[in-house]
């Protein structure tokens, strides 16, 4: 049998896998899915679970929900993609990651419908989550969609609830090239009589979502429109917020330990979401909230969401990698300050260049680099395309080297953003880097 490293290279190597070779790792139907479940016993029909997409903020919702429902003391699983730094990060009960030996032991069982049905690297992924937490029996599963969401692998659960956190433009090359028919393949995740809470709208992805949600007779809530943003401010790390109800005016105040200014979105959505799996029945207290809010990171081990590694220069990482991702980013620069502003940054070839890096800031110094993927854009071209830009800066073959030539340039009231994409954050150690 293979131990856990020879397991994780068979199925990197054996499986296509969107997350190093893009579009042609992406199976367009459920039929997979639906083989290797019942194969397994239908595991997803033994777990209850909250099923999450959109563009952006996915991550974030998923993990806040999970340690929210953690703190309530649910036995939490936990399902998202792609990893960081360990595969065993997508797959986590109580923020404890799958064993190893289950990893072996799964891959080693299904190695023949591996040989059959030649699924894809995220399709044995589900799979793996599904048979995980029905075995561990966890009393509610957070599952965030990998793409889209109509004919995502996810989505064969019947959840306690649909979230859709944003809509915005990515992967049009597979979801569509407009907003209504990208929201078209994230309404997909709608089921029959099953709530679904919305978190951004835009007027061209409204009537997608309200059409969708009449098909399937779908209570459908905004959280929008539910609740607003009274107040915010930035104070010893932690996002302070003050939360208005649009029905009473009634207001809470919230401490976030996630910094990123989007988490505001993103927490009138996770607030709706717990409103209403409590008018499901669920036991979720506001000090619950307060308490998960707080410890995201710590509950869950949620990285890369404006996640400071150090102080002086100040130093972030964020896994932005889209348009609207990207523009998050930029809009909390305004809110920081330094003196100089260094940034590392690498792309992927399949996303919308030309759209991120008009949005980035000229007086930056760049460093331009790649992830050891295949589907990481070289960094001098990523530099000579970001030339009309007028971002300048150097090359660097590696992003260890990237990040380290930035340490050494910048000053203490400086400030170093490492972003462009998960595989470029997740390349980063902060105990490796001399500071």
């Amino acid at each position: 049998m293979l131990n856990y490293q020879q397991t994780i290279d068979y199925l990197f190597s054996r499986l296509p896998m969107f997350s190093r070779i893009g579009a042609a790792a992406y199976k367009a139907d459920l039929t997979n899915t639906i083989k290797l479940c019942e194969a397994l016993g239908n595991p997803h029909h033994k777990f209850k679970s909250i099923h999450i997409a959109g563009t952006n903020g996915k991550g974030s919702v998923s993990h806040t929900l999970a340690a929210i429902l953690q703190t309530a003391g649910y036995k939490t699983g936990l399902y998202t993609s792609p990893h960081l730094r360990d595969f065993r990060e997508r797959i986590k009960i109580n923020g404890l990651m799958i064993e190893e030996a289950f990893v072996v032991d799964f891959t080693e069982r299904v190695k023949p419908f591996i040989e059959l049905i030649e699924p894809s690297f995220f399709e044995i992924t589900v799979a793996m989550a599904f048979e995980y937490f029905a075995l561990q029996k966890v009393d509610i599963a957070i599952i965030e969609t990998g793409l889209g969401g109509r004919l995502d692998s996810t989505n064969v659960i019947t959840p306690e609830l649909s979230v859709i956190t944003n809509i915005g433009y990515d992967h049009m090359n597979i979801l569509g090239e407009t907003l209504p028919l990208i929201a078209a393949e994230k309404a997909g995740i709608i089921k029959h009589n099953i709530p679904v809470v919305i978190g951004e709208t835009l007027p061209e992805t409204l009537p997608v979502f309200e059409e969708k949600a009449a098909l399937e007779s779908s209570p459908i809530f905004y959280a929008s429109k539910e609740r607003w943003i009274a107040d915010w401010e930035q104070q010893n790390h932690k996002l302070k917020v003050t939360v208005a109800d649009t029905q009473s005016e009634e207001r809470k105040l919230f401490e976030l330990s996630l910094m990123g200014l989007y988490q505001l979105k993103n927490l009138l959505t996770v607030l709706e979401s717990i409103h209403q799996l409590n008018l499901q029945g669920w036991k979720i207290s506001d000090p619950n909230i307060q308490q998960g809010l707080l410890h995201v990171a710590r509950l869950t081990g949620f990285e890369g969401r404006w996640q400071i590694i150090h102080e002086n220069p100040y130093t972030v990482l964020d896994v932005g990698h889209n348009e609207d991702g990207v523009r998050q980013i930029v809009s909390q620069l305004e809110h920081c300050k330094y003196q100089k502003l260094h940034i590392v940054i690498g792309l992927v070839k399949d996303k919308d260049i030309s759209k991120v890096l008009a949005l980035l800031p000229k007086h930056a110094q760049y460093y331009f680099t790649r992830a050891q993927i295949p589907r990481a854009l070289p960094e001098n071209e990523l530099m000579q395309l970001a030339s009309p830009y007028e971002l300048h800066g150097n090359a660097y073959r590696t992003v260890s080297a990237a990040v380290q030539s930035a340490v050494i340039q910048a000053q203490t009231n400086d400030m170093i953003l490492i972003c462009g994409s998960v595989f470029i954050v997740g390349e980063v150690n902060p105990a490796y880097i001399k500071w």
